[in-house]
């Protein structure tokens, strides 16, 4: 075991966040770690990787457990360059390497019968091995492999952190906490700053991961392909699960129903045998009986009451009337940024259209346009080409960015700005069905958190009616059950949609096209994502990600032929310390049958003397074979 939870509890001044906690982590275990937001998901890994204190209960850890801790959001930002941080994450390799070094140009310049020569190779011999347990040989190989997967390849390692943008600060953290390959490799979201194809390098990585894994995520499908074990915190409460997440909802529901079928069951009983004791206690002849049945009571070990069901939000998307056949086209639409003379040109030539009923999920790397795709449609920025909106078309838009809420209004205040018809207890019950209730619907739009803010802009969104849905990153902002909601609700929708996404559980139940987005032009794939990795899959291109893919996939290849080559390895070394050996006990020998070919006695006995050059011969012949042996070895 690594480490242990018994009883753990915890608040915060009057508020218990975690009670009775118990968890075990073992070696080679996958855990993911699911709750609403502000459940106390942080608070548990603080504890766990022995960062906070715990009131009551009992904490164990393996010795010298070797914790790394990804937070949320933990960006690098320092002078040094992307070099030294990666020397300061294998400071143990680097300075093992070193010393190394410097015992190798001591052993070229000792001789090979000297003491000093001797002493060196055996401490080279230990630093070696410990060289080798810290997995160092491999370590260069791994260095290449984590920062092609997280997309540092071409990188200049001498350039400074502080240059990196944001998203590349906080995945050059994860690069960091991956490299010194802990026994316990603890993340919290770690998937928000990274393209499909370095989501699926990470899960990959993970999979084949040594150590145990310790992951908080709202990415359904990343934890349906790397948690083997789903650790859900509810009502302070946690619970596990075996399997991933589409597992974990099957089970949750077999077991919440399970709970209060037995529960509704042992009331039933309850209150049947009360009722027997009050109707029966007054007559002498079911004087035993009832106390047999009020003794049984008093027994009873009652079951605890199950936790209420966690409310979840409710997403209902309508429209008043049906639009024209052809809901949006495109003809060779570019968008630049800055003017078209001038400016940086996302692309050009993006054609398709959209017809009534579609619902297109558009994908495609950082960077790529996607967000600004959907700003031009909506005439928010300039664009060249034509685009033409259908007859009939009502049109809402969900902004990722949230910028079209006044950050001042209360949350009232800010679905009146749009409806100022609607009554105040229409807008408080339709916040309601979105689990804004009582006082937070009088708090301002800045002291929201980012999943309570877009549930407001969704409320607004569904107050409008409109028969085509435009939306950028809908399930950015959301936990796992609001995003449950909101996937439900649009598959239910009626009207027409088009969302920019790369949340793939998403992308895999709600849209019925993909429309992946290149530099050079635009891909529309029939189906959701599962259909679109499909084809992918049957036919392949050669894009930037793909060949990206491809990098990854050679240095992946090149670590699993130098991890089979390791044994090879410890044989080589085991092979040239026999060797060492070997040829000083020769070198022993030989100055032995020398210095008695040289006495008087042995001079003049010529028998004697053949047989001691025969027998000098012979060993100078071996020792020759050894040292070239040993040389051999040692290139």
């Amino acid at each position: 075991m690594l480490i242990t939870l018994h009883q753990i509890q915890k608040s915060f001044l009057d508020e218990t966040v975690l009670k009775n906690i118990d968890l075990t982590v073992s070696a080679q275990d996958r855990i993911g770690l699911l709750g609403v937001n502000g459940v106390g998901k942080t608070t548990l890994l603080n504890i766990i990787s022995g960062c906070l204190s715990y009131d009551a209960g009992e904490y164990s850890a393996k010795r010298n457990l070797a914790i790394g801790y990804l937070k949320q959001n933990e960006a690098l930002n320092s002078e040094n360059t992307l070099q030294s941080e990666i020397q300061s994450a294998l400071a143990c390799v680097y300075r093992l390497r070193k010393e190394m070094e410097a015992l190798s140009q001591k052993i070229a310049t000792a001789a090979p019968d000297s003491p000093q020569y001797a002493d060196f190779t055996e401490q080279y011999e230990t630093l070696s091995n410990e060289y080798a347990a810290a997995d160092g040989y491999q370590a260069d190989v791994r260095i290449q492999i984590i920062l092609n997967g997280l997309g540092f390849g071409d990188f200049d390692l001498q350039s400074k952190v502080k240059t990196l943008s944001g998203g590349e600060k906080i995945r050059f953290a994860m690069a960091k906490v991956l490299l010194q390959n802990p026994e316990l490799l603890i993340l919290d979201e770690p998937t928000n700053h990274l393209d499909f194809s370095m989501l699926t390098w990470l899960e990959n990585y993970l999979e084949n991961y040594k150590g145990a894994v310790i992951v908080v995520s709202h990415d359904r499908f990343f934890l349906d392909r790397v948690a083997k074990d789903i650790c859900e915190l509810e009502h302070g409460e946690l619970v596990r699960y075996k399997g991933g997440y589409s597992a974990f909802l099957q089970q949750k529901e077999e077991r919440t129903k399970a709970l209060e079928k037995a529960y509704k069951k042992q009331q039933e009983e309850l209150e049947a045998m009360r009722e027997y004791v009050r109707r029966n206690l007054a007559k002498s002849s079911s004087t035993n009986s009832v106390g047999s049945r009020v003794k049984a009571l008093e027994k009873m070990e009652l079951a605890a009451k199950p936790n209420p069901r966690q409310k979840t939000a409710k997403f209902q998307f309508a429209f008043d009337y049906e639009p024209f056949k052809s809901v949006l086209t495109l003809e060779n639409v570019g968008v630049y940024v800055g003017n078209s003379q001038s400016g940086k040109q996302l692309y050009d030539g993006v054609s398709f259209t959209v017809e009534k009923g579609d619902k297109i999920a558009i994908i495609g790397k950082n960077g790529v346009g996607k967000t600004s795709l959907l700003k031009a449609v909506l005439r928010k920025i300039p664009y060249t080409g034509k685009i033409q909106i259908g007859g009939n078309v009502k049109i809402s838009y969900f902004d990722q960015e949230l910028a079209d809420l006044n950050l001042n209004d209360t949350v009232i205040e800010a679905v009146h700005r749009r409806f100022p018809g609607k009554t105040d207890l229409e807008i408080r019950s339709a916040l309601g069905r979105l689990l804004i209730e009582e006082d937070a619907v009088f708090k301002r739009v800045r002291e929201l958190s980012g999943a309570n803010r877009a549930k407001v802009a969704f409320c607004i969104i569904m107050f409008e009616r409109s028969n085509f849905l435009i939306l950028d990153e809908p399930t950015n902002h959301l936990d796992y059950t609001a995003k449950e909601a909101l996937d439900a609700a649009l598959q239910a929708y009626e009207g027409t949609l088009l969302t920019v996404s790369h949340d793939r559980y998403f992308l895999s139940r709600v849209p019925n096209k993909i429309l992946e987005m290149f530099p050079t032009g635009i891909k529309m794939y029939a189906g959701g994502y599962r259909e679109y990795c499909t084809a992918q899959e049957s036919a392949p291109k050669v894009t930037a990600e793909s060949a990206a893919e491809k990098e990854v996939s050679a240095q992946k290849q090149v670590y699993e032929a130098n991890k089979k080559n390791k044994a090879e390895e410890r044989k080589r070394r085991a092979r040239l310390a026999l060797l060492q050996k070997e040829i000083e006990e020769i070198y022993l020998q030989l100055n032995a049958l020398k210095a008695e070919c040289e006495l008087p006695e042995v001079a003049d006995n010529y028998v004697r003397l053949s047989e001691l050059l025969e027998q000098i011969a012979a060993l100078e012949e071996e020792v020759e074979d050894k040292e070239t042996e040993w040389l051999e070895l040692s290139e």
